[in-house]
C-alpha cells in the first residue's frame, strides 16, 4: 500500500486534470471527434467535448472493502472548461474555478452534487474574474462578430439534426423573399451590399451567395410584374368604373411623381383601393402635365370606357382640364359631358382655407407662440403659470403645446388652448417680470375670430380623416356648414375679420361650384338623406331663390340616370355584375324564360309607370343611422333598382380626399426623400405598387402589420 502523498500524486496526473487550452494547448480530439464545418461538408457534426477520467475508473488495482468499481463514464457538461476537480481527502473533492479559484461541492463518499450550480456561476455572470476578462461585452457561449467564440467562453450545446444534411436549397425563393422584405419596409435595396447584412444572412444560410444592388433590383422588379398580373385579372373583373385620385409629390431633383391610385367596389359591394402608377413628371406645371400619366394608366390597365372620376391634389388650370378633357373623350365616353370627371381633393382645399387664415393672423400668431414657448421651455415658468391660473381661478382644463407648422391643426389647436387661457397671459407680465411681448386684448379677439374661421375647418378635415370611402357621403353637409358660417360674418367692423371673410367667401364659392354637383348626387344616394338634406340646405342659404339651384341638382342626377338606361344591358345583368353569371343562368330561364332584360326595358320605357329614379326618391327615407352601410343597402335592393343600383356603386365610388387619413392637415405637399428618387423611375414605381398590392395578399395578416396599412413613410 503506497502512503497518502503517492497516491495522491496518483490522482492529480495529468491525464485526469482538465487542462485549459491557455496552459496546455495540448489536448487534441481524435479525427472522429473533429469538428467539421458546414462548408466542407454540408452536414451537422456534433462539437467536441472534453473527457475526463479519474484515477479511480484508470486504476487496475484492486478495490478497497469500501469501494466499488465503477464504469468509465464520460463529462459531457461544458462547465469542465472552466472547474477542475480538487481531492481535499479520501471521501471528499471539490470544484475549483479556474477563473476566481473559487471552490464548490462536487462530490462527498458516493455522493456528487451535480453541475447546476457550477453553471449558474459561468452563466449568470457571478464569477467577477470570468467577466473581466470579457470586458463586459459578451456572455458566455455568445460568438464574437468575426463568428468565433471566445476560447475561455463554454462551448454551446449543439444537437445533431439527422434531416439537415438533405435539407434543400431554393435559391431563388431566397432571393424572393429578400426582395419582398426590402419592398415590405421600405429598405434601401443597397442594403444587401452592407457587410453587417451579409453576415448575418451567411449565420443564418451560410450556402446562400449574397446578392448585388442590380440582382436585388431586378427581383423587386420581378415580384412588382408577378404581383400586377394578379391585379390585373382582379381589376378586369370589376362590375362597374373606375375613380382615379391623383398625388403629386416633390422631390429634392426637378422632378415630381405622380401618384395614381385606382378606387373601385368589386362584385362583393365592397370598397377597393390600388395603386396603379407612380408616373414621374418633369414639369408638373404645364398644361399637359397630367394628360400623359393619365393617359398612360387608363391603357396600361385597359380602364379606356371605365373611367368615371378624377380627383386632384394638384392644382389644375382650365386649360389644363381641357387638355385633358379633349385626351380622355376619344376612348372613354364622357358621363353628363364630364360635369363629374374632374374633382379638387377636399383636405387640400380645407388645408389652403386655413392657411390663408393663419397667413392673415400670422404677426398674432407670433406672439402667441412666444408666449407658449416661454411657459413651456422651462419648468419654473411653467410652475409659476400654474400658480397664477390657480389664483385667478381660470376654469379652463386645456393644456398648452407648442405648435407643428407643417400641420395647421397643431395651430389651431394651440391658439384654442391659448384663448382660453388668455387670462392668465395678461397677468403673467405682473407675476414674472421676465415675461415680455404679450398679446393685447384686440389680438386675443383676433385669435378668437380665427378659431371661428378655423373650427369648421377642422370639424370637416377630422371628418375626413375618420372616414374613407363610401363613409364620406354626408361630406357635403360639413362643407355646407362652412359655407353659412363665412357669408354669415359680414357686419363686423374689425378690417381684419372683413378682410378674412371676403378671402374665405370667394375661396368657398369657388370651391362648391367645382364640385357642388358631385357632393350632391352622393348625398342623394344616400337612402337617409335623397334630396332632403340638399332641399334643406338651399332653403337655409338661397331662401326663395332655393327652387332654381335645387333643379340644377335634380337635373343632373335625371340626366345621369337616362344614360345608365341607354347602356347596353348583359344578359341577366342583376347577376352577371355579380360574376355570378354560370351559376344563375339556368335558374333564370326556369323562372323567366331569360325575359329579365326585357323587363328592365318595360319599367324604363314605358310612360304609364314611373322610373327607378322617381320610385327611389319618392319612397320613404329609411332612418338615419349613424354607422348605416350605403353599399350595403343597394346591395340589398339592387333587384328592386337594378339600373340604379349600377348608377349608385359608381357615384358612391367618387373620392372626395385624395388624403391618407395622417395626412389630412398637412400644409406641405410630400416629397419623395432623396434615395428613392435617385433610383430609376420603373424601380420607384415597381416599390411602391408593389408594397401597397403585397397589403392584399394572402399572407398580409401574417407578414405586414397595422402600420403599414397606407402607402406611407416615403417623405423626408
Amino acid at each position: 500500500m503506497a502512503p497518502l502523498e503517492e497516491k495522491n500524486q496518483l490522482i492529480s496526473t495529468p491525464e485526469n486534470q482538465m487542462a485549459t487550452l491557455e496552459e496546455k494547448n495540448q489536448l487534441i480530439a481524435p479525427p472522429e471527434y473533429q469538428m467539421v464545418t458546414l462548408e466542407e461538408k454540408n452536414q451537422l457534426v456534433a462539437a467536441l467535448e472534453y473527457q475526463m477520467t479519474t484515477f479511480e475508473e484508470n486504476s487496475r488495482s484492486t478495490p478497497g472493502p469500501e469501494t466499488q468499481p465503477s464504469k468509465r463514464r464520460k463529462r459531457k457538461s461544458m462547465v469542465w472548461e472552466h472547474f477542475t476537480i480538487e481531492t481535499v481527502s479520501s471521501d471528499c473533492r471539490r470544484a475549483s474555478c479556474k477563473q476566481c479559484r473559487k471552490s464548490f461541492a462536487y462530490s462527498m463518499g458516493s455522493k456528487v452534487s451535480g453541475t447546476s450550480h457550477l453553471k449558474r456561476h459561468i452563466a449568470k455572470g457571478t464569477c467577477l474574474a470570468l467577466l473581466n476578462n470579457q470586458g463586459n461585452r459578451q456572455t458566455p457561449g455568445t460568438p464574437t462578430m468575426n463568428g468565433n467564440s471566445n476560447l475561455s467562453d463554454p462551448p454551446r450545446r449543439r444537437y445533431r439534426s439527422r434531416n439537415s444534411a438533405s435539407i434543400s436549397f431554393d435559391f431563388d425563393r431566397f432571393s424572393q423573399k429578400i426582395a419582398r422584405m426590402m419592398i415590405m419596409h421600405d429598405y434601401p435595396l443597397h442594403m444587401v451590399e452592407h457587410p453587417g447584412f451579409v453576415n448575418f444572412v451567411k449565420s443564418l444560410e451560410p450556402r446562400f451567395d449574397m446578392v448585388s444592388f442590380n440582382t436585388v433590383q431586378g427581383d423587386c422588379i420581378s415580384g412588382y410584374l408577378r404581383e400586377k398580373q394578379k391585379v390585373m385579372k382582379f381589376i378586369e373583373c370589376l362590375p362597374g368604373r373606375v375613380c382615379l385620385t391623383l398625388n403629386v409629390w416633390t422631390s429634392s431633383q426637378s422632378l415630381s411623381y405622380v401618384f395614381i391610385t385606382g378606387h373601385f367596389i368589386d362584385g362583393d359591394w365592397k370598397p377597393q383601393r390600388r395603386i396603379l402608377n407612380v408616373a414621374t413628371e418633369p414639369y408638373p406645371n404645364s398644361d399637359a402635365a397630367l394628360s400623359h400619366a393619365v393617359a398612360s394608366c387608363l391603357s396600361d390597365w385597359n380602364l379606356e370606357g371605365k373611367l368615371f372620376s378624377i380627383t386632384f391634389n394638384h392644382p389644375v388650370c382650365e386649360s389644363g382640364r381641357e387638355n385633358l378633357r379633349s385626351l380622355l373623350c376619344i376612348k372613354n365616353p364622357l358621363i353628363i359631358n364630364g360635369q363629374l370627371l374632374f374633382g379638387n381633393c377636399s383636405a387640400h382645399a380645407l388645408s389652403s382655407f386655413a392657411k390663408d387664415v393663419l397667413w392673415e393672423g400670422r404677426e398674432i400668431i407670433k406672439k402667441v407662440r412666444y408666449s407658449v414657448k416661454y411657459v413651456k421651455t422651462t419648468e419654473s415658468h411653467e410652475q409659476k403659470f400654474r400658480e397664477l391660473k390657480q389664483q385667478l381661478q381660470v376654469p379652463s382644463e386645456k393644456g398648452l403645446s407648442l405648435d407643428n407648422q407643417a400641420q395647421w391643426n397643431t395651430t389651431y389647436q394651440m391658439l384654442v388652448a391659448a384663448s382660453e387661457l388668455k387670462e392668465v397671459f395678461s397677468c403673467l407680465d405682473t407675476f414674472d417680470p421676465n415675461y415680455k411681448e404679450a398679446p393685447s386684448m384686440k389680438d386675443w379677439k383676433r385669435v378668437d375670430i380665427m378659431c371661428t374661421y378655423l373650427k369648421p375647418l377642422f370639424d370637416a378635415a377630422n371628418f375626413l380623416a375618420s372616414r374613407t370611402g363610401a363613409a364620406q357621403n354626408t361630406f357635403f353637409h360639413e362643407v355646407w356648414k362652412m359655407h353659412d358660417l363665412y357669408h354669415s360674418i359680414t357686419s363686423h367692423g374689425d378690417p381684419f375679420v372683413i378682410s378674412l371673410a371676403k378671402i374665405m367667401q370667394e375661396k368657398m364659392d369657388k370651391y362648391l361650384k367645382e364640385c357642388i354637383l358631385a357632393l350632391a348626387i352622393v348625398v342623394v344616394m344616400d337612402p337617409r338623406f335623397k334630396m332632403k338634406l340638399i332641399e334643406f340646405s338651399f332653403l337655409r342659404f338661397y331662401g326663395e331663390e332655393a327652387g332654381k339651384h335645387v333643379k340644377i341638382i335634380d337635373g343632373g342626377l335625371h340626366e345621369l340616370f337616362l344614360e345608365y338606361v341607354r347602356l347596353p344591358h348583359p344578359l341577366n345583368s342583376a347577376y352577371a355584375e355579380d360574376g355570378n353569371f354560370e351559376n344563375n343562368t339556368k335558374t333564370e330561364e326556369i323562372s323567366d324564360n331569360g325575359l329579365a332584360d326585357c323587363d328592365v326595358y318595360v319599367k324604363t320605357t314605358s310612360q304609364d309607370t314611373k322610373s327607378e329614379l322617381e320610385q327611389y326618391l319618392e319612397d320613404s327615407l329609411s332612418p338615419r343611422h349613424q354607422e348605416m352601410d350605403v353599399l350595403k343597402w343597394w346591395e340589398e335592393n339592387k333587384l328592386k333598382y337594378p339600373t340604379l343600383s349600377k348608377m349608385a356603386r359608381d357615384i358612391l365610388t367618387i373620392q372626395v380626399s385624395t388624403a391618407e387619413p395622417n395626412t389630412v392637415f398637412d400644409t406641405e405637399i410630400k416629397e419623395l426623400d432623396s434615395y428613392r428618387s435617385s433610383l430609376r423611375p420603373e424601380t420607384v414605381e415597381a416599390l411602391v405598387c408593389a408594397k401597397d398590392w403585397l397589403r392584399y395578399g394572402p399572407e398580409a395578416s401574417t407578414e405586414v402589420s397595422n402600420a403599414l396599412a397606407e402607402v406611407k413613410g416615403l417623405g423626408s
